[in-house]
């Protein structure tokens, strides 16, 4: 359908509406539907046509339009409601004059009310024998083609609505998306945590290493950052002798957008008192075994081609084993600087003179080893230098308590036994600042509360980060973190400006 053709058919549903105005209130809003399309699918569909002839009972649906097909004196519609498709039969003789008439000018997508008994036409299709319907809203501009459907992806995305309205699959991507929420939800209280909210706006962009959004807040003259993450008041919290907290929520990060990255997205974060990085391994393996199975029925999951296992135990790996298995080297050469900077050349990774060892580590781990991590895996023993709020390993201090697990290439968590030493972090506080100084964008600022809570005492405690909208990818199959964002960020058109 072409531009015009859409132009036409709007100034044409314009004329309806404007004729509908004159006549009666355009947009009533008095009547409910007391049913839903799956609610007569669930009690009706397994009975035979002769079954339904002796109820009596009258239902009411509301819905939009999706099919339509006239014949004189009688006409079938295709209503959609939240909850799915339902036919509907509609005749003369069996409805006010006026009513009928009103319905031979309905479009697709108008939204609309019905009410009659239920049947099953000769084909077996269950449906409502209508005597009674009424226009609710009139849809002023024409649906997508029903046989294509709203395919171009941009579009998809920046009318998320009619994406909605008009591809199935998208609904019930977003419907899968609440109940991975809700499961990931239940698990947790389940297990004795206490959800919390913490600030959205913060006085420092603490909590993770990455470049904040910065508003102003004009009553008190305050420069405020979007908080890139909760991590630092919820670690109050535990101070304060909330042991175990969470939070799902969004965060904000100044970076890039690509297939795995939205600069508004929503995060999982949580803290455990009395617990190490180990046992959050074991933690989240529970975890998303439960949620797996909860909301697909199955712990074998299909995500772009891959089999994926989450029923556990998952695979762990150290850093530089992964890099050293995946980069096809040995480890040792891992271990040194010299080491390090004779493979960087060799895999043609740019350097930044600024790189320490562990900064190295881990830009080759992410370009040699990290997209090949298929089945669930943790990875271990990140570098102290790149983990300025984990707990040094009490065997190798240079290394940290920390996980990142990854699924199918995607890095979908974080998590470490927390540092609790107030002294070791205002150390790490300080060396992010002059990181800071020296060009890093991404580096912490020193947080002199926070060292204060600290010196009050952290109990041993461990916490995790959980990307939810990459966990929804994953478990929705979808290729994309716009698929999964109900609104993503896009560039504005040339309409918008």
């Amino acid at each position: 359908m072409n531009e015009n053709t859409n132009l036409n058919q709007s100034a044409i549903r314009r004329e309806k509406l404007d004729s509908i105005r004159q006549e009666r209130i355009a947009y009533p809003n008095h009547l409910q539907p007391e049913h839903t399309a799956e609610e007569l699918f669930s009690a009706y569909d397994a009975m035979s046509k002769e079954e339904l002839e002796s109820i009596e009972l009258t239902f009411s649906l509301a819905g939009r339009i999706m099919q339509d097909r006239h014949m004189g004196k009688a006409a079938f519609f295709h209503l959609q409601d939240r909850s799915g498709r339902i036919q509907l039969y509609l005749r003369k003789q069996d409805m006010a004059e006026q009513e009928f008439l009103a319905s031979k000018s309905w479009d697709l997508g108008d939204i609309i009310f019905a009410s009659g008994r239920i049947f099953k036409t000769n084909k077996g299709e269950l449906s409502l024998y209508v005597n009674s319907a009424q226009l609710l809203t009139k849809a002023l501009h024409p649906l997508p083609d029903k046989y294509h459907g709203l395919t171009d992806t941009e579009a998809c995305y920046r009318m998320r609505y009619l994406d909605l309205m008009v591809n199935k699959t998208t609904k019930d991507r977003f419907v899968m998306r609440s109940k991975i929420t809700q499961a990931v939800r239940d698990y947790l209280i389940q297990d004795d945590y206490l959800e919390v909210e913490t600030p959205m706006m913060h006085k420092l962009a603490g909590g993770a290493a990455a470049k904040p959004f910065t508003t102003h807040h004009n009553a008190l003259d305050l420069p405020l950052f979007m908080r890139i993450a909760p991590e630092l008041h919820l670690k109050r919290l535990v101070v304060g002798g909330m042991d175990r907290v969470f939070e799902i929520n969004r965060n904000f990060r100044n970076e890039g957008i690509s297939t795995r990255h939205n600069p508004e997205f929503t995060m999982l974060e949580f803290y455990r008192a009395y617990a190490t990085y180990s046992d959050l391994m074991s933690f989240t393996e529970g975890m998303l075994a439960y949620v797996t199975q909860t909301v697909l029925g199955t712990t074998t999951v299909t995500y772009q081609g891959h089999t994926l296992n989450f029923a556990g135990p998952y695979r762990k790996m150290t850093m530089t084993e992964a890099t050293a298995h995946y980069g096809k080297i040995e480890e040792s050469r891992l271990l040194t600087l010299d080491g390090l900077l004779e493979v960087a050349k060799e895999k043609e990774l740019k350097v930044d003179k600024s790189w320490d060892i562990g900064k190295l580590q881990l830009e080759l781990f992410e370009l040699l080893a990290e997209k090949e991590l298929i089945q669930p895996t943790f990875i271990t023993a990140y570098p102290r230098s790149v983990s300025p709020l984990a707990r040094s390993s009490d065997e190798e201090p240079s290394i940290t308590d920390r996980f990142e697990f990854f699924v199918a290439g995607n890095e979908i968590a974080n998590g470490f036994s927390e540092l609790n030493d107030p002294d070791d972090q205002r150390q790490r506080f300080e060396d992010q600042v002059k990181a800071k100084a020296d060009g890093d964008d991404e580096a912490m600022p020193y947080d002199a509360d926070y060292i204060k809570a600290l010196e009050y005492g952290l109990p041993p405690t461990a916490g995790e980060g959980i990307g939810i909208d990459r966990l929804c990818m994953l478990l929705t199959d979808a290729p994309s973190i716009r698929d999964v964002i109900l609104f993503p960020l896009l560039k504005n058109t040339a309409e918008e400006g």
